[in-house]
């Protein structure tokens, strides 16, 4: 079996970007890159696609190094690279499932879960209240999700938006409206803060602080990517469980955080961190430290399902992120319907990837087409 050709396309009004790897058997790939200026347009770039082309799709491992090789001169260990990396090497996994007739779970080593647990990321609601968040989060408990996630951004009151601190009268609001929706949800329903990496460690220390009695399961990105060991004081500062690593890539970017253990939950975003082997080494290298795997994801329903097989194969998964409630593209950019029930999804058992593109509904939002539709 040989690859013949590698197309990507970017879907609008929500910019995902999936890929399409075709071989001379007739087996075709879908995979999804993480979004970011031009990665469409890397995922079909000649330097790219030139050590794909006439290669067997199911060596990935070798491919996958290969990509990352060439790449080398142009960032490839983070960025807009290692997304169109990530998504290309997810369509390589889906050729081999279905050549060999096995979902790409049992690849990854098997199952140890048929279900697997989606944390819903909410917003505040018509108003920025603690009765709002509250609201909000009843309104998503209701709906079947026994995890949830909601923000606690800058706010306009912030006394310097560059300097990382958080007044007191905000530190005051973010108390009441999360002590507001863990007061409204089920004690079991777990609730999640995200605090996107804006805030000194001395700032949000004092937030974690006021956190600790209310049970969260974690609190995440406190602090910015680029200083583990800024992390690493905040993580062993406090009881309230910090999660990072959305913005870490491959196991390589997060040896150090791991291995200082300066995160008690680890979230790679594996549509951008080197896809689907390397989530699976890096929630291998977590479970060495016994850290919960919780990846990130915003992607559609192609990258979250090729997700789902690593939560799937991985002893130490927590939870996987969802992020698009009641959006009619997601729901239908896939012939399978219903894919997330009562917060969990089913483990696919169909071989490759388990799903399939609807490639209909795709075309209806497709912003830019790069030979994806091409027969």
């Amino acid at each position: 079996m040989k690859i013949t050709s590698v197309k990507s396309v970017l879907l609008t009004p929500f910019p995902w970007v999936l890929v399409k790897v075709k071989t001379d058997e007739g087996i075709t790939g879908i995979g999804e890159a993480y979004h970011g200026a031009g990665v469409h347009h890397i995922a079909v770039d000649g330097r790219l696609t030139r050590v794909l082309l006439g290669q067997d799709p199911r060596n990935v491992d070798k491919l996958f190094r290969d990509m990352m090789k060439c790449m080398s001169a142009s960032g490839f260990y983070q960025g807009a690279v290692m997304s169109a990396i990530s998504g290309i090497e997810m369509a390589l996994w889906d050729i081999t499932g279905q050549a060999i007739g096995t979902p790409i779970w049992q690849l990854l080593g098997g199952k140890f879960r048929d279900k697997i647990r989606m944390y819903n990321d909410c917003h505040a609601g018509a108003e920025e209240t603690p009765e709002s968040y509250a609201d909000t989060a009843r309104a998503a408990e209701a709906r079947g999700f026994d995890a949830i996630k909601f923000d606690i951004d800058p706010r306009p009151s912030q006394r310097d938006k560059y300097n990382r601190c958080i007044s007191n009268n905000d530190i005051a609001h973010f108390v009441e409206v999360v002590t507001a929706m863990r007061e409204a949800l089920d004690p079991n329903t777990d609730l999640a803060i995200d605090a996107h990496w804006n805030y000194a460690p001395s700032d949000i220390l004092k937030v974690a602080y006021a956190f600790e009695d209310l049970d969260l399961l974690w609190l995440e990105d406190p602090t910015p990517p680029e200083n583990v060991e800024a992390m690493a004081k905040v993580t062993q500062s406090t009881r309230t469980p910090i999660c990072t690593g959305e913005n870490f890539y491959t196991r390589y970017g997060f040896r150090e955080l791991i291995q200082n253990q300066a995160a008690d939950i680890v979230s790679p975003d594996m549509a951008k961190a080197g896809g689907l082997l390397e989530g699976r080494r890096i929630a291998d290298m977590a479970d060495m430290y016994y850290i919960p795997l919780a990846p990130h994801n915003i992607c559609g329903p192609i990258g979250t399902v090729h997700m789902s097989h690593v939560c799937a194969a991985s002893p130490n998964f927590l939870a996987l992120e969802f992020h698009h409630l009641d959006n009619e593209i997601w729901n239908t950019l896939t012939v399978e319907r219903d894919l997330i029930t009562d917060g969990h999804m089913d483990v696919t058992t169909t071989p490759g990837l388990g799903v399939t593109l609807d490639e209909e509904v795709a075309r209806q939002v497709t912003q830019e087409d790069l030979g994806f539709f091409d027969d």
